[in-house]
Protein backbone atom coordinates (compact mmCIF):
# COMPACT_ATOMS: atom_id res chain seq x y z
CA UNK A 1 0.00 0.00 0.00
CA UNK A 2 1.02 3.26 -0.75
CA UNK A 3 -0.38 6.68 0.01
CA UNK A 4 0.22 10.22 -0.74
CA UNK A 5 -1.13 13.16 -2.31
CA UNK A 6 -0.97 13.64 -6.15
CA UNK A 7 -1.53 17.54 -6.97
CA UNK A 8 -4.48 18.05 -5.16
CA UNK A 9 -5.54 14.80 -4.43
CA UNK A 10 -5.35 11.85 -2.12
CA UNK A 11 -3.42 8.45 -3.57
CA UNK A 12 -4.40 5.17 -1.55
CA UNK A 13 -3.13 2.51 -4.03
CA UNK A 14 -2.06 -1.02 -3.95
CA UNK A 15 1.31 -1.04 -5.64
CA UNK A 16 4.72 -2.65 -5.64
CA UNK A 17 6.74 0.12 -3.82
CA UNK A 18 9.82 -0.51 -6.58
CA UNK A 19 7.35 0.62 -9.44
CA UNK A 20 8.22 4.02 -10.46
CA UNK A 21 6.90 7.28 -10.12
CA UNK A 22 6.75 8.37 -13.68
CA UNK A 23 4.46 5.08 -14.79
CA UNK A 24 2.11 5.73 -12.24
CA UNK A 25 1.72 9.40 -12.96
CA UNK A 26 1.60 8.70 -16.52
CA UNK A 27 0.04 5.60 -17.33
CA UNK A 28 -2.00 4.85 -14.63
CA UNK A 29 -3.08 8.66 -13.43
CA UNK A 30 -2.94 9.75 -17.58
CA UNK A 31 -0.80 12.63 -16.56
CA UNK A 32 1.20 12.73 -19.96
CA UNK A 33 2.32 16.35 -19.51
CA UNK A 34 5.79 14.29 -17.30
CA UNK A 35 7.38 13.08 -20.10
CA UNK A 36 9.81 10.06 -20.52
CA UNK A 37 13.33 10.69 -22.48
CA UNK A 38 16.18 8.88 -20.99
CA UNK A 39 15.06 6.90 -18.43
CA UNK A 40 18.48 7.48 -16.83
CA UNK A 41 18.30 10.57 -15.08
CA UNK A 42 19.76 12.93 -17.65
CA UNK A 43 17.40 14.90 -19.44
CA UNK A 44 15.26 16.27 -17.05
CA UNK A 45 11.47 15.48 -18.93
CA UNK A 46 10.36 13.55 -16.25
CA UNK A 47 10.86 16.32 -13.32
CA UNK A 48 8.19 16.24 -10.61
CA UNK A 49 8.31 18.21 -7.08
CA UNK A 50 8.06 15.99 -3.51
CA UNK A 51 6.95 17.77 -1.03
CA UNK A 52 7.86 16.66 2.89
CA UNK A 53 6.19 18.48 5.67
CA UNK A 54 8.79 19.50 7.62
CA UNK A 55 8.55 21.52 11.35
CA UNK A 56 5.56 22.28 10.11
CA UNK A 57 6.79 24.20 6.78
CA UNK A 58 6.57 21.96 3.54
CA UNK A 59 9.59 21.74 1.58
CA UNK A 60 10.19 20.93 -1.89
CA UNK A 61 12.49 19.42 -3.95
CA UNK A 62 12.87 18.69 -7.85
CA UNK A 63 12.94 14.66 -8.41
CA UNK A 64 13.84 12.59 -11.69
CA UNK A 65 10.40 10.67 -11.65
CA UNK A 66 11.88 7.91 -13.90
CA UNK A 67 14.34 7.05 -11.06
CA UNK A 68 11.79 7.48 -8.26
CA UNK A 69 10.62 4.52 -6.34
CA UNK A 70 6.96 4.94 -5.84
CA UNK A 71 7.43 3.94 -2.23
CA UNK A 72 9.82 6.84 -1.73
CA UNK A 73 6.62 9.35 -2.09
CA UNK A 74 4.87 7.57 0.87
CA UNK A 75 3.34 10.34 2.56
CA UNK A 76 4.69 12.88 0.77
CA UNK A 77 2.77 15.47 -1.69
CA UNK A 78 3.81 14.92 -5.57
CA UNK A 79 3.54 17.99 -7.95
CA UNK A 80 3.69 17.36 -11.73
CA UNK A 81 3.48 20.04 -14.16
CA UNK A 82 -0.82 19.23 -14.51
CA UNK A 83 -0.90 20.35 -10.68
CA UNK A 84 0.78 23.72 -11.50
CA UNK A 85 -1.73 25.04 -13.86
CA UNK A 86 -4.64 27.65 -13.27
CA UNK A 87 -6.97 29.72 -15.38
CA UNK A 88 -3.90 32.09 -16.55
CA UNK A 89 -0.35 30.83 -16.89
CA UNK A 90 2.15 31.24 -14.06
CA UNK A 91 5.16 34.16 -13.78
CA UNK A 92 7.21 30.92 -14.67
CA UNK A 93 5.20 29.94 -17.75
CA UNK A 94 4.33 33.44 -18.77
CA UNK A 95 8.41 34.26 -18.74
CA UNK A 96 9.70 30.96 -20.61
CA UNK A 97 6.55 32.21 -23.43
CA UNK A 98 7.62 35.97 -23.29
CA UNK A 99 11.48 34.60 -23.50
CA UNK A 100 10.91 31.73 -26.43
CA UNK A 101 12.17 29.62 -23.87
CA UNK A 102 10.43 26.70 -25.48
CA UNK A 103 10.68 25.09 -29.36
CA UNK A 104 9.53 21.68 -29.66
CA UNK A 105 8.08 21.43 -26.00
CA UNK A 106 9.30 17.99 -24.86
CA UNK A 107 11.60 19.42 -21.96
CA UNK A 108 9.67 22.85 -21.01
CA UNK A 109 7.53 20.71 -18.79
CA UNK A 110 10.73 20.02 -16.54
CA UNK A 111 12.69 23.39 -16.62
CA UNK A 112 8.37 24.70 -15.92
CA UNK A 113 8.90 22.24 -12.80
CA UNK A 114 12.56 23.00 -11.49
CA UNK A 115 11.74 26.77 -11.96
CA UNK A 116 8.72 26.89 -9.71
CA UNK A 117 10.47 24.50 -7.34
CA UNK A 118 13.15 27.68 -7.04
CA UNK A 119 10.04 29.65 -6.54
CA UNK A 120 9.23 27.54 -4.09
CA UNK A 121 12.95 27.50 -1.91
CA UNK A 122 12.53 28.82 1.34
CA UNK A 123 15.72 31.24 0.88
CA UNK A 124 16.39 34.55 -0.57
CA UNK A 125 15.97 34.06 -4.29
CA UNK A 126 19.06 34.29 -6.93
CA UNK A 127 19.76 34.68 -10.45
CA UNK A 128 22.39 31.90 -9.52
CA UNK A 129 20.37 29.86 -7.80
CA UNK A 130 17.91 29.79 -10.52
CA UNK A 131 20.25 28.71 -12.99
CA UNK A 132 21.25 25.96 -10.58
CA UNK A 133 17.88 24.52 -10.50
CA UNK A 134 17.65 23.90 -13.66
CA UNK A 135 21.54 22.05 -13.89
CA UNK A 136 19.36 18.45 -14.46
CA UNK A 137 17.04 19.98 -17.10
CA UNK A 138 18.58 19.78 -21.00
CA UNK A 139 17.06 21.73 -24.07
CA UNK A 140 18.14 20.34 -27.32
CA UNK A 141 16.14 23.45 -29.61
CA UNK A 142 16.59 26.83 -27.43
CA UNK A 143 20.63 27.35 -27.24
CA UNK A 144 19.50 27.93 -23.32
CA UNK A 145 19.87 31.74 -23.68
CA UNK A 146 16.31 31.87 -23.43
CA UNK A 147 15.87 30.05 -20.69
CA UNK A 148 18.58 32.21 -18.45
CA UNK A 149 16.60 35.06 -19.48
CA UNK A 150 13.28 33.91 -18.23
CA UNK A 151 15.01 32.93 -14.86
CA UNK A 152 16.55 36.46 -14.28
CA UNK A 153 13.03 37.87 -15.27
CA UNK A 154 11.47 34.69 -12.41
CA UNK A 155 14.29 35.71 -9.98
CA UNK A 156 13.42 39.52 -10.52
CA UNK A 157 9.49 38.74 -9.71
CA UNK A 158 10.32 36.95 -6.34
CA UNK A 159 11.48 40.15 -5.15
CA UNK A 160 9.33 40.65 -1.53
CA UNK A 161 8.62 37.40 -1.28
CA UNK A 162 8.21 36.45 2.05
CA UNK A 163 10.52 33.70 3.17
CA UNK A 164 8.82 32.59 5.94
CA UNK A 165 5.43 32.28 4.31
CA UNK A 166 6.55 31.04 1.07
CA UNK A 167 3.57 29.77 0.22
CA UNK A 168 0.66 31.94 0.89
CA UNK A 169 3.23 34.16 -1.12
CA UNK A 170 3.30 32.54 -4.06
CA UNK A 171 -0.42 31.74 -4.25
CA UNK A 172 -1.40 35.51 -3.98
CA UNK A 173 1.46 36.16 -6.48
CA UNK A 174 -0.37 33.45 -8.75
CA UNK A 175 2.88 31.65 -9.20
CA UNK A 176 1.12 28.29 -7.54
CA UNK A 177 -2.69 27.21 -7.18
CA UNK A 178 -4.26 27.96 -4.22
CA UNK A 179 -4.50 24.05 -3.22
CA UNK A 180 -1.20 24.62 -2.01
CA UNK A 181 -2.51 25.85 1.43
CA UNK A 182 -3.99 22.78 2.16
CA UNK A 183 -1.27 20.45 1.27
CA UNK A 184 0.38 20.13 4.98
CA UNK A 185 -3.51 19.30 6.45
CA UNK A 186 -4.13 16.71 3.85
CA UNK A 187 -0.69 15.23 4.26
CA UNK A 188 -1.48 15.28 8.24
CA UNK A 189 -4.27 13.31 7.59
CA UNK A 190 -2.86 10.62 5.70
CA UNK A 191 -2.67 7.68 7.26
CA UNK A 192 0.88 6.25 8.99
CA UNK A 193 2.06 3.62 6.41
CA UNK A 194 5.22 1.95 7.75
CA UNK A 195 7.41 0.31 5.50
CA UNK A 196 7.47 -3.41 6.69
CA UNK A 197 10.92 -5.38 6.48
CA UNK A 198 10.46 -7.21 2.90
CA UNK A 199 13.05 -9.76 1.60
CA UNK A 200 13.38 -7.51 -1.90
CA UNK A 201 16.47 -5.65 -2.96
CA UNK A 202 17.47 -2.78 -0.75
CA UNK A 203 16.87 0.59 -2.61
CA UNK A 204 18.06 3.94 -1.22
CA UNK A 205 17.32 6.86 -4.06
CA UNK A 206 17.77 4.29 -7.04
CA UNK A 207 19.92 6.93 -9.09
CA UNK A 208 22.06 3.59 -10.05
CA UNK A 209 20.39 0.64 -9.75
CA UNK A 210 17.06 1.77 -11.95
CA UNK A 211 19.24 2.44 -14.65
CA UNK A 212 20.75 -1.50 -14.55
CA UNK A 213 17.54 -2.98 -13.20
CA UNK A 214 14.70 -1.06 -14.22
CA UNK A 215 12.83 -4.49 -15.10
CA UNK A 216 13.72 -6.58 -12.25
CA UNK A 217 12.80 -3.92 -9.93
CA UNK A 218 9.41 -2.31 -11.19
CA UNK A 219 7.28 -5.37 -9.69
CA UNK A 220 9.17 -5.47 -6.76
CA UNK A 221 8.44 -4.42 -2.91
CA UNK A 222 11.67 -3.25 -2.66
CA UNK A 223 13.51 -2.33 0.67
CA UNK A 224 13.57 1.13 0.88
CA UNK A 225 15.78 3.22 2.86
CA UNK A 226 15.66 6.97 2.47
CA UNK A 227 12.61 7.65 4.44
CA UNK A 228 14.31 5.58 7.50
CA UNK A 229 14.98 7.97 10.20
CA UNK A 230 17.53 5.24 11.58
CA UNK A 231 19.32 5.37 8.20
CA UNK A 232 19.13 9.37 7.42
CA UNK A 233 20.81 11.25 10.17
CA UNK A 234 23.85 13.79 10.61
CA UNK A 235 25.45 13.56 13.95
CA UNK A 236 28.60 15.57 15.71
CA UNK A 237 29.93 14.26 19.03
CA UNK A 238 33.20 13.12 20.59
CA UNK A 239 35.72 14.61 17.92
CA UNK A 240 33.55 12.24 15.01
CA UNK A 241 30.79 12.87 12.50
CA UNK A 242 28.32 10.47 11.53
CA UNK A 243 26.42 10.24 8.76
CA UNK A 244 23.04 7.66 7.89
CA UNK A 245 23.46 5.50 5.09
CA UNK A 246 20.42 6.77 3.51
CA UNK A 247 21.44 10.54 3.58
CA UNK A 248 21.77 12.32 0.24
CA UNK A 249 23.44 14.23 -1.34
CA UNK A 250 21.62 17.13 -0.62
CA UNK A 251 21.44 16.67 2.74
CA UNK A 252 25.10 16.80 2.85
CA UNK A 253 25.18 20.08 1.34
CA UNK A 254 22.07 21.50 3.27
CA UNK A 255 24.19 20.34 6.66
CA UNK A 256 25.60 23.84 8.66
CA UNK A 257 27.87 21.12 10.35
CA UNK A 258 29.35 19.48 7.21
CA UNK A 259 29.53 23.92 5.68
CA UNK A 260 31.39 24.44 8.79
CA UNK A 261 33.85 21.72 8.24
CA UNK A 262 34.67 22.12 4.65
CA UNK A 263 33.40 25.60 3.29
CA UNK A 264 33.90 24.48 -0.17
CA UNK A 265 31.49 21.99 0.15
CA UNK A 266 28.86 23.02 -2.39
CA UNK A 267 31.43 23.92 -4.63
CA UNK A 268 32.84 20.32 -4.39
CA UNK A 269 28.81 18.38 -3.96
CA UNK A 270 27.24 20.23 -7.21
CA UNK A 271 30.60 18.24 -9.32
CA UNK A 272 28.65 15.41 -8.12
CA UNK A 273 25.21 15.29 -9.89
CA UNK A 274 22.21 17.60 -11.10
CA UNK A 275 19.89 19.03 -8.59
CA UNK A 276 16.87 16.24 -9.04
CA UNK A 277 19.83 13.76 -8.60
CA UNK A 278 21.60 14.72 -5.60
CA UNK A 279 18.21 15.03 -3.77
CA UNK A 280 17.34 11.52 -3.77
CA UNK A 281 20.98 9.40 -4.68
CA UNK A 282 22.18 8.37 -1.20
CA UNK A 283 25.57 7.71 0.52
CA UNK A 284 24.92 4.36 1.13
CA UNK A 285 24.15 3.58 -2.22
CA UNK A 286 27.12 5.42 -4.21
CA UNK A 287 29.75 3.27 -1.60
CA UNK A 288 27.82 -0.20 -1.92
CA UNK A 289 27.64 0.22 -5.93
CA UNK A 290 30.85 0.24 -5.62
CA UNK A 291 31.75 2.05 -8.82
CA UNK A 292 35.77 2.68 -9.44
CA UNK A 293 34.61 6.37 -9.87
CA UNK A 294 32.22 6.51 -7.54
CA UNK A 295 32.40 10.43 -6.47
CA UNK A 296 31.34 10.07 -2.57
CA UNK A 297 33.45 6.90 -2.11
CA UNK A 298 36.25 8.86 -3.33
CA UNK A 299 35.56 11.97 -1.35
CA UNK A 300 35.05 9.68 2.10
CA UNK A 301 38.44 7.89 1.42
CA UNK A 302 40.21 11.09 1.89
CA UNK A 303 38.53 11.60 5.29
CA UNK A 304 40.12 8.43 6.05
CA UNK A 305 36.45 7.19 7.26
CA UNK A 306 34.54 3.71 8.63
CA UNK A 307 31.83 2.18 7.27
CA UNK A 308 29.12 0.80 9.81
CA UNK A 309 28.09 -2.66 8.88
CA UNK A 310 24.63 -3.82 10.00
CA UNK A 311 22.87 -7.36 10.35
CA UNK A 312 20.36 -8.58 12.94
CA UNK A 313 20.95 -5.75 14.79
CA UNK A 314 24.60 -6.12 15.32
CA UNK A 315 27.13 -3.78 13.91
CA UNK A 316 31.03 -3.75 12.16
CA UNK A 317 33.17 -1.39 11.48
CA UNK A 318 35.43 -1.29 8.87
CA UNK A 319 37.79 1.08 6.98
CA UNK A 320 36.05 2.20 3.67
CA UNK A 321 39.82 1.71 2.03
CA UNK A 322 39.77 -2.13 3.56
CA UNK A 323 35.69 -1.87 1.98
CA UNK A 324 36.72 -2.69 -1.88
CA UNK A 325 38.84 -6.16 -2.46
CA UNK A 326 38.44 -6.09 -6.13
CA UNK A 327 36.06 -4.95 -9.10
CA UNK A 328 32.38 -4.83 -7.56
CA UNK A 329 34.26 -7.12 -5.11
CA UNK A 330 33.28 -5.99 -1.51
CA UNK A 331 34.04 -6.76 2.40
CA UNK A 332 30.43 -7.75 3.34
CA UNK A 333 28.08 -10.41 3.79
CA UNK A 334 24.98 -10.72 1.46
CA UNK A 335 22.54 -10.15 4.80
CA UNK A 336 24.91 -6.78 5.94
CA UNK A 337 23.75 -3.44 5.08
CA UNK A 338 25.45 -0.08 5.10
CA UNK A 339 24.15 1.70 7.72
CA UNK A 340 26.37 4.74 8.43
CA UNK A 341 29.70 6.61 7.46
CA UNK A 342 32.01 8.37 10.37
CA UNK A 343 35.06 10.00 10.11
CA UNK A 344 37.01 12.37 12.17
CA UNK A 345 36.34 16.09 12.02
CA UNK A 346 39.22 17.43 10.93
CA UNK A 347 41.16 19.68 13.05
CA UNK A 348 41.71 23.52 12.30
CA UNK A 349 45.43 23.16 10.38
CA UNK A 350 43.20 20.53 7.89
CA UNK A 351 42.63 21.11 4.53
CA UNK A 352 40.59 19.31 2.38
CA UNK A 353 39.96 19.13 -1.49
CA UNK A 354 38.13 17.23 -3.96
CA UNK A 355 38.42 17.43 -8.13
CA UNK A 356 36.83 16.10 -10.90
CA UNK A 357 37.10 16.10 -14.47
CA UNK A 358 34.04 14.84 -16.74
CA UNK A 359 33.23 15.48 -20.56
CA UNK A 360 30.03 17.97 -19.02
CA UNK A 361 30.76 19.90 -15.54
CA UNK A 362 27.06 18.36 -14.19
CA UNK A 363 25.78 15.07 -14.11
CA UNK A 364 28.43 13.26 -15.76
CA UNK A 365 30.28 10.40 -14.82
CA UNK A 366 34.24 10.93 -13.96
CA UNK A 367 36.89 10.26 -15.94
CA UNK A 368 39.22 10.52 -12.95
CA UNK A 369 38.58 12.35 -9.48
CA UNK A 370 40.53 12.75 -6.47
CA UNK A 371 40.43 14.02 -2.95
CA UNK A 372 42.93 14.91 -0.64
CA UNK A 373 42.83 16.10 3.11
CA UNK A 374 46.33 17.44 4.70
CA UNK A 375 47.69 18.77 7.64
CA UNK A 376 50.83 20.95 7.99
CA UNK A 377 52.75 22.32 10.36
CA UNK A 378 55.79 24.43 10.14
CA UNK A 379 55.63 23.48 6.44
CA UNK A 380 55.70 19.58 7.24
CA UNK A 381 53.45 17.59 6.40
CA UNK A 382 52.06 16.11 9.64
CA UNK A 383 48.92 13.96 7.89
CA UNK A 384 47.66 13.27 4.32
CA UNK A 385 44.87 11.41 2.92
CA UNK A 386 45.01 11.24 -0.95
CA UNK A 387 42.05 9.08 -2.91
CA UNK A 388 41.67 8.48 -6.53
CA UNK A 389 39.23 7.18 -9.11
CA UNK A 390 39.13 5.92 -12.72
CA UNK A 391 42.23 4.95 -12.37
CA UNK A 392 42.47 1.48 -10.89
CA UNK A 393 39.48 -1.55 -10.72
CA UNK A 394 38.55 0.08 -7.44
CA UNK A 395 38.05 3.42 -5.82
CA UNK A 396 41.85 3.73 -4.50
CA UNK A 397 43.21 5.16 -1.13
CA UNK A 398 46.97 5.86 -2.09
CA UNK A 399 48.63 4.46 0.82
CA UNK A 400 52.03 4.72 -0.42
CA UNK A 401 52.23 8.29 -1.72
CA UNK A 402 50.63 9.39 1.88
CA UNK A 403 53.68 7.23 3.36
CA UNK A 404 56.02 8.74 1.33
CA UNK A 405 55.25 12.16 1.58
CA UNK A 406 54.05 12.16 5.79
CA UNK A 407 56.95 13.82 7.52
CA UNK A 408 58.47 15.61 4.17
CA UNK A 409 58.83 19.08 3.68
CA UNK A 410 55.74 20.34 1.41
CA UNK A 411 57.97 21.45 -1.33
CA UNK A 412 57.73 21.65 -5.09
CA UNK A 413 60.53 18.97 -4.93
CA UNK A 414 59.08 16.49 -2.71
CA UNK A 415 55.29 16.72 -4.47
CA UNK A 416 56.77 16.06 -7.65
CA UNK A 417 58.71 13.18 -6.40
CA UNK A 418 55.72 11.74 -4.87
CA UNK A 419 54.08 11.99 -8.70
CA UNK A 420 56.40 8.95 -9.01
CA UNK A 421 54.74 6.91 -6.35
CA UNK A 422 51.63 7.75 -7.44
CA UNK A 423 51.97 6.48 -10.48
CA UNK A 424 53.30 3.32 -9.54
CA UNK A 425 49.96 2.74 -7.22
CA UNK A 426 47.96 2.91 -9.73
CA UNK A 427 46.80 0.82 -13.17
CA UNK A 428 44.09 2.94 -15.23
CA UNK A 429 42.42 0.65 -18.44
CA UNK A 430 41.26 2.86 -21.69
CA UNK A 431 37.98 2.56 -22.36
CA UNK A 432 35.56 5.46 -23.77
CA UNK A 433 36.15 7.74 -20.78
CA UNK A 434 40.08 7.90 -22.17
CA UNK A 435 43.55 5.84 -22.48
CA UNK A 436 45.15 4.77 -19.79
CA UNK A 437 48.01 7.29 -20.41
CA UNK A 438 45.35 9.85 -20.48
CA UNK A 439 44.02 8.83 -17.38
CA UNK A 440 47.37 8.90 -15.87
CA UNK A 441 48.15 12.82 -16.97
CA UNK A 442 45.20 13.73 -15.72
CA UNK A 443 45.19 12.03 -12.03
CA UNK A 444 48.89 14.02 -12.34
CA UNK A 445 47.05 17.12 -12.70
CA UNK A 446 44.24 16.54 -10.26
CA UNK A 447 46.75 15.79 -7.85
CA UNK A 448 49.08 18.95 -8.52
CA UNK A 449 45.85 20.65 -8.29
CA UNK A 450 45.51 19.85 -5.17
CA UNK A 451 48.50 21.78 -3.57
CA UNK A 452 48.04 24.87 -6.32
CA UNK A 453 44.23 25.19 -5.00
CA UNK A 454 44.56 25.01 -0.69
CA UNK A 455 48.74 26.35 -1.16
CA UNK A 456 48.57 29.18 -3.72
CA UNK A 457 51.41 31.35 -1.97
CA UNK A 458 53.64 28.14 -2.37
CA UNK A 459 52.88 26.64 -5.61
CA UNK A 460 51.89 27.60 -8.87
CA UNK A 461 51.58 24.96 -11.99
CA UNK A 462 55.25 26.26 -13.53
CA UNK A 463 56.52 25.05 -9.94
CA UNK A 464 55.29 21.37 -10.42
CA UNK A 465 55.43 20.71 -14.42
Amino acid sequence: MVEFILNNKKIKKEKPRGSLLLDFVRYDKRLTGTKIGCREGDCGACTVLIGDLIDGQMNYKQVTSCLTPLGNVQGKHVVTVEGLNMEDLSPVQKFMVSESGTQCGFCTVGFVVSLTGFCLSNSEPSYKDAIAAIDGNICRCTGYKSIERAAKHITGSLTGKDQNETIQWLVKQAFIPSYFNQIPTMLKELSLVKDPHQNGTLVGGGTDLYVQKYDQLIDQDVNLIINSSELRFTEVQNGVCSLGAGNSATDMLESDDLQAMFPQLAEHIKLVASSPIRNIATLGGNFVNASPIGDFTVFFLALNSKLTLTENNQNRTILLKDFYKGYKDLDKSAGEIISAISFDIPDRISQFNFEKVSKRITLDIASVNSAVQISVSDNKITQIHLSAGGVAPIPLYMGKTCTFLCGKELSPRNIKSANEVLQSEINPISDVRGSAKYKRILLRQLYYAHFIKLFPNQFTLEHLI
